[in-house]
């Protein structure tokens, strides 16, 4: 009889088995726990733009040392447009966040002194909506205007993430670290103009 029974509950647990061993695969990659012990520390300097001296023109007479003065005067600097600090949401997170005019005109927003957990799927966002502490902010980026600026390149460090050129940045009023997996702020930042 007891050989009987084993017989019978065999299928059934080895289906069991199954199940659970896809489950746990299945969540394993979902979540990416192992990224919460995994810190990805990357320091990059705010790009600058040099102007390119213009090359002496075809007709010019050799040796000659003199040319015209640019018509316009060389770029300036990178200019910070608009800046606010990192508040935490799901996760503990610090930094400052910066939206930054290159002296070519392009635009960057830039992290400065990163502090937040790894994690699945983690994207820059530049949102229109409003940073709310708490809970209550932890969903709000994608009920309105945003843009991905790309993926996370670390969670520690500063980095920055080009804007592209279409966008208006006018029309947007905060950065999001937004895991997209989960649709959920790990931190985020109001920018006040400068």
């Amino acid at each position: 009889m007891g050989r009987v029974r084993s017989a019978l509950f065999r299928p059934w647990t080895a289906g069991v088995l199954m199940v659970a061993v896809v489950g746990v695969a299945f969540g394993l990659y979902w979540f990416q726990p192992w990224k919460l012990w995994q810190d990805e520390t990357v320091q990059e300097a705010l790009p600058q733009v040099t102007a390119v001296a213009p090359a002496p023109s075809a007709g010019s007479p050799s040796g000659a040392t003199a040319t015209p003065p640019p018509a316009t005067p060389p770029p300036a600097g990178p200019t910070t447009l608009a800046s606010g600090e990192l508040i935490s949401h799901e996760h503990a997170t610090s930094g400052t966040v910066r939206f930054v005019r290159l002296a070519d005109g392009s635009h960057v927003v830039r992290l400065e002194g990163l502090d937040t957990s790894n994690g699945p799927d983690l994207h820059v966002w530049l949102t229109d909506a409003p940073v709310k502490e708490g809970r209550a902010g932890w969903h709000v980026f994608d009920d309105g205007e945003y843009v991905s600026l790309g993926k996370l390149k670390g969670n520690k460090g500063s980095q920055n993430y080009t804007v592209p050129e279409d966008i208006d940045p006018s029309r947007y009023t905060s950065v999001s670290i937004w895991c997209d997996r989960f649709d959920v702020s790990f931190g985020a930042a109001e920018l006040a103009r400068a």
